[in-house]
């Protein structure tokens, strides 16, 4: 079985890159779908769910994440509920033993037993604006300056929720297999060269 995680700065085009890396592939491709089943599982609301998990988590849920039990001091226990649950469905996607990428979620630690893939995607803070721009990826009637201080929030939880379930630093190059720089770039582009350079890497490591 091939996994490629694939993490990223918002707004510089990780989800889209991932798709067409799948496609390229012929990859099976997760993404909001985890949101989804987690909702349904849990009884919530999916909109819900997702904001839950990309909120700031108290430093404290690092025994309850890997050790999957509620401390009944922790400031959210709903949070981490969630985490615990994100965390067994990712488990269960590996566990059908078909070639899947996934985007986010901390899957690249969840899943390093396999030796994924792991890749990070980042780019200029102009043109994640841009991005988010075209998109409307959570900027709907935003300013730019409203535009940046979102994406700074939700990079901040991302850094922060990493350093709790893989205590390491989200984005540090020694994390991941390659780092790719979307600013100006094509992403279709880029999408074919990842692919081909992860067939390289699955071949490599299967040898």
């Amino acid at each position: 079985m091939r996994i490629i995680t694939i993490s990223r700065e918002f707004g510089s085009g990780g989800r889209e890159l991932g798709k067409r890396v799948a496609d390229e592939l012929g990859f099976e491709y997760f993404d909001k779908e985890i949101i989804v089943e987690i909702a349904k599982k849990e009884n919530l609301d999916e909109e819900y769910v997702s904001k839950t998990l990309h909120s700031s988590f108290a430093h404290n849920f690092q025994y309850t994440f890997h050790h999957s039990f509620f401390d009944p001091l922790s400031l959210n226990v709903t949070q981490a509920k969630l985490l615990i649950e994100q965390k067994k469905i990712i488990e269960g996607i590996a566990a059908n033993n078909k070639d899947f990428v996934i985007v986010g979620r901390n899957a690249d630690y969840i899943l390093r037993a396999y030796k994924p893939f792991k890749l990070f995607v980042c780019a200029s803070k102009e043109s994640k604006l841009n991005r988010c721009r075209e998109r409307r990826e959570g900027s709907d009637k935003m300013d730019d300056k409203e535009i940046e201080r979102y994406m700074n929030k939700i990079d901040k939880a991302r850094k922060e929720i990493c350093a709790i379930v893989a205590g390491s630093s989200w984005g540090d190059r020694q994390n991941y297999n390659l780092i790719v720089n979307t600013t100006d770039a094509n992403i279709k582009n880029v999408a074919t060269a990842i692919a081909e350079y992860a067939k390289y890497y699955f071949d490599r490591i299967e040898q």
